[in-house]
């Protein structure tokens, strides 16, 4: 009996032992993590430039379409295809020996009207003395007058004849309103011209400076125009800085640019504004036709500056995690005033010294504690530059 009574006395402190043995098993399991660590960004302000893209069609400053006034006989063609001509020097010849006769038949009309006046006057002058001694009746003397009249006004027609006559012989050497480059000729020597001709001569383009259009939305003209200062919209556009041109090999075209014009109304069915910049181009290595993207500044004196792998989208709205003093995160909603390829600049939703997690949000929500490890500002803008 004494040894039943041990061995039960055994397995009652074994059962002991084991119960507080898989209590402290499971009290340990059900021990919270520690908190994660966490890069932490501290805000700081920053001056930077921002600069806004959009794709433009060039235009040369004169795009002139070279037609014919007179219907003929293509001459001559006195220039080459993207020859450089200058205004005043002659582009084409239409056939003029049709144009010269009828400028020769005007002028002997002319001749003929002349005579009839001085015949006309021949007999005002002889009737004058008769109607003076009462030998011929005043309406003889009235119609002579008439018959002068006539004839002067038909002398006047026939000059006007020959003017117009002698026009059309000059339109017959097409020359070069304005200085520039010459595109394509599609007629060759022989060809019929006429003025109702659907397709021009060529196309002479002036493009000693070029024009860049390019369009504004609703939303962007409104931000132009709270950006720069200026009463009027022309003072805006003297007061906004240049503007760079990038071409299509993505290269920076070397002149800058100055806005020049806005349209006076949005278009309806694209609820956008069309604008313009001029850039110089002397050594015409732009053209009529080509495209680009006009790069406008931003100049932001002191902004706050975030990374961009600090931040996170839901619907549409750009949250971070903002470290607070006990260490735990709040997603907080922040407006974004610009951004470079790596940053963005902040107008709301942060101030100056504010803590936020760099990385690793996926995992973060809000109240969950962390183990801050701050990275120096300096040293991400040294190795990611604005």
């Amino acid at each position: 009996m004494k040894t039943l009574a041990k061995i039960r006395i055994i397995i009652l402190i074994s059962s002991i032992i084991l119960l507080q043995n898989c209590t402290k098993a499971a009290e340990g399991s059900n021990a919270a993590p520690p908190a994660p660590e966490l890069p932490v960004y501290t805000v700081i302000t920053s001056p930077a430039t921002v600069y806004q893209e959009f794709p433009t069609a060039l235009e040369g400053k004169n795009n002139v379409e070279i037609r014919s006034q007179v219907d003929g006989y293509l001459d001559r063609i006195y220039v080459e295809e993207g020859a450089y001509v200058k205004a005043g020097q002659p582009l084409f010849k239409i056939d003029s020996r049709a144009y010269g006769e009828q400028m020769n038949m005007a002028q002997a009309n002319l001749q003929v009207a002349n005579a009839n006046i001085q015949k006309a006057k021949v007999e005002v002058d002889r009737l004058q003395p008769l109607v003076a001694a009462k030998v011929v009746s005043d309406v003889q003397m009235k119609t002579a007058k008439a018959n002068y009249a006539a004839a002067v006004a038909a002398a006047a027609q026939a000059k006007a004849s020959v003017g117009g006559a002698r026009i059309n012989v000059g339109f017959t050497t097409i020359t070069a309103p304005v200085s520039g480059y010459i595109g394509r000729i599609p007629y060759k020597k022989g060809s019929l011209i006429s003025r109702t001709d659907p397709s021009p001569l060529t196309l002479l383009s002036d493009i000693s400076e070029i024009y860049a259009y390019f369009s504004l939305s609703e939303l962007d003209f409104i931000a132009f125009q709270n950006k720069y200062p200026g009463a009027t919209l022309n003072e805006k556009l003297k007061n906004m800085p240049m503007v760079d041109l990038v071409i299509a090999d993505n290269s920076t075209y070397p002149e800058k640019g100055k806005m020049s014009i806005v349209d006076g109304q949005f278009d309806k069915s694209t609820g956008a504004i069309s604008v313009r910049a001029v850039f110089p181009n002397a050594n015409g290595t732009l053209r009529t036709g080509n495209t680009g993207r006009v790069r406008m500044p931003q100049l932001f004196t002191s902004t706050l500056v975030i990374p961009q792998e600090a931040t996170f989208e839901i619907q549409d709205k750009t949250y971070v995690y903002v470290v607070g003093k006990d260490k735990k995160v709040t997603g907080k909603p922040v407006k974004i005033s610009g951004k470079t390829d790596s940053y963005y600049f902040i107008s709301e939703g942060l101030a100056v010294g504010d803590k936020i997690v760099f990385t690793g949000l996926g995992a973060l929500k809000d109240g969950v504690a962390i183990q801050p490890k701050v990275i120096s500002s300096d040293s991400l803008l040294r190795a990611k530059p604005l």
